[in-house]
């Protein structure tokens, strides 16, 4: 009979930082915000990647650097111009943030990205995770970053769990801190990232790869089952969302205003189709035209 494997007894946070690092430097995927690009650059791509794939924002963000590749470039235009930039995808309000997030950098700060927390906590769209991920890999600076990846592979490796909390939880925050190295933060940051993104993801971790398997908890107590409530994916077919994008969409391949008669076209479900766009209206992604003329984008009745 063979034994089982024994558990590990506890984490040492170097072998950790030393075998995740060298995985990273050559697995990690070259991708556009990691070629020291600037600040905003980064920035964007935080705001992006927000709950959307890389591969669904890869073309998107190319588009808007070129486009905008200083918050005052984008400031400088109407904020209807960043809904319709955003494209398809999600989450549209995004896209409002983050001209609102360059205009305070260009009227409160030169028109550059601050590098003070406090700062970048005061910009519309940036909350705790945005704010340590811009400190991370825009400046090389020292802070605990918490996406979803990296909590996954904290969780499984030094909890035994399949996966985190729903919400960051205070003991992941300590746990995080604990394991933050005092040399290149940022790179420690940015390859458990890719680990949790690349290996050990949510549906099919590939434990045969993965560079710390042997130190893995989760691994070592059989792969567990998740305990906790089910995790549901979002529904789509039918929903608001899928009626707000609907109409967003023929918002933002419009000129100009659109009446309502070509709304109406389409989502043909009335009432869920006005509630929709009086959401739209509430969240400043569109603005009515006239009594009943139609709508526009932001800045572009």
């Amino acid at each position: 009979m063979t034994s089982p494997t024994p558990l590990p007894r506890s984490v040492d946070p170097a072998l950790l930082h030393d075998r995740i690092t060298a995985w990273f430097a050559t697995a990690a995927r070259d991708l556009p915000w990691r070629r020291g690009v600037s600040p905003w650059a980064v920035m964007v791509s935080e705001f992006m990647l927000q709950q959307t794939p890389v591969a669904r924002v890869l073309p998107v963000y190319e588009t808007w650097v070129r486009r905008w590749p200083t918050p005052a470039d984008l400031a400088a235009e109407p904020a209807g111009e960043a809904v319709r930039a955003w494209g398809r995808l999600g989450y549209p309000r995004r896209a409002l943030r983050l001209h609102a997030a360059a205009t305070a950098i260009t009227q409160r700060h030169g028109g550059g990205v601050p590098t003070s927390r406090d700062e970048l906590l005061a910009l519309p769209g940036v909350g705790d995770y945005t704010a340590a991920a811009i400190t991370s890999f825009a400046f090389g600076g020292r802070a605990v970053v918490m996406d979803t990846n990296i909590r996954r592979v904290f969780a499984r490796v030094v909890e035994g769990v399949e996966f985190p909390a729903p919400a960051v939880t205070a003991a992941e925050r300590r746990l995080a801190t604990s394991l933050l190295p005092a040399d290149d933060a940022h790179v420690w940051a940015a390859a458990t990232m890719e680990l949790g993104a690349l290996v050990c993801t949510a549906r099919s971790p590939q434990c045969g790869v993965c560079p710390v398997a042997d130190a893995c908890r989760w691994r070592a107590l059989g792969h567990p089952a998740h305990e906790g409530p089910a995790r549901r994916g979002q529904s789509w077919e039918g929903t608001d969302r899928q009626c707000r994008g609907r109409l967003l969409a023929v918002l933002r391949d419009a000129t100009g205003p659109v009446p309502t008669a070509a709304l109406d076209a389409a989502w043909p479900e009335a009432a869920q189709r006005d509630r929709c766009l009086d959401g739209l209206v509430a969240d400043g992604l569109i603005e009515p035209v006239g009594d009943d003329d139609g709508f526009a984008l932001p800045g572009h009745r």
